[in-house]
């Protein structure tokens, strides 16, 4: 499963009414390969692990702390979700992310015409702005 930028995912998206428009619903497994490093911190931080080694254990055994963390992380986290082809500014947009069971990112109805997307098997990438400028700029200018 190559991928040719760090910190980026892609799935389907389905409909996700009961999201705010700012929300996007991100799928537990691509949290959790999204967020990692983030996670080994706060493992650490939180000495709950030792060493990067077992947090690395108990990021593969999906130990229930780690649900804990991972929302934290989260919260003060945007991400960007974009659908290629990128043609306008609209085509990709930074939303807040929350966690959803399942393997698709969910989407408010109301967001899609900006990327041109629908819910017929449409695919969009997820993208993690890693620097606090990064982050700022999602926040303010996305």
């Amino acid at each position: 499963l190559g991928k040719r930028v760090d910190y980026s995912g892609r799935s389907v998206i389905v409909v996700g009414p009961s999201l705010s428009l700012h929300r996007c619903g991100l799928p537990r497994e691509i949290a959790i390969e999204l967020f990692q490093p983030f996670l080994i911190r706060g493992l650490i931080r939180k000495h709950l692990a030792l060493n990067l080694g077992v947090a690395k254990t108990q990021i593969q055994e999906k130990e229930p702390i780690l649900w804990q963390i991972l929302q934290e992380v989260m919260q003060g986290h945007p991400v960007l979700l974009n659908r290629a082809p990128t043609l306008h500014r609209l085509g990709i947009q930074a939303f807040q992310p929350v966690l959803v069971e399942g393997r698709a990112i969910c989407l408010h109805p109301l967001v899609c015409k900006g990327f041109n997307a629908d819910f017929d098997g449409d695919q969009m990438a997820v993208h993690v702005p890693l620097s606090l400028e990064a982050q700022a700029e999602a926040r303010l200018l996305m």
